[in-house]
């Protein structure tokens, strides 16, 4: 198991198995960690909710996840996924779609 931080999670992110493109970041519980190894859909802790959820439960957005990767001090997973659609709620392939240009500014910069 991953070293949780003292809320009980630890960061993750989801990242397309294929192209290794950065699709989201959440958090995960070992429930949602549970959760997912039981299912093969990726789920986590909603900070805001204060709940469990599966990707996708509403949107049909799910993630497949095909290997769950561990980094060097334990604190951080990667979820290598297959995504059924965005995987962003504002319907944006990825949640990093935009940039910080030179002035500050964001800068959408994927479709």
């Amino acid at each position: 198991m991953p070293r949780f931080d003292a809320a009980g999670l630890v960061t993750a992110v989801a990242v397309d198995h294929r192209t290794g493109e950065l699709l989201m970041l959440a958090h995960m519980d070992a429930e949602a960690i549970a959760k997912t190894r039981e299912t093969g859909f990726a789920h986590f802790h909603s900070r805001s909710r204060g709940r469990l959820w599966m990707k996708g439960e509403s949107s049909g957005h799910t993630l497949k996840v095909i290997e769950i990767r561990v980094d060097c001090d334990q604190d951080a997973l990667e979820l290598r996924v297959e995504a059924a659609g965005p995987a962003c709620h504002t319907l944006a392939r990825t949640c990093f779609y935009r940039r910080v240009d030179d002035n500050g500014e964001l800068v959408r910069i994927v479709d």
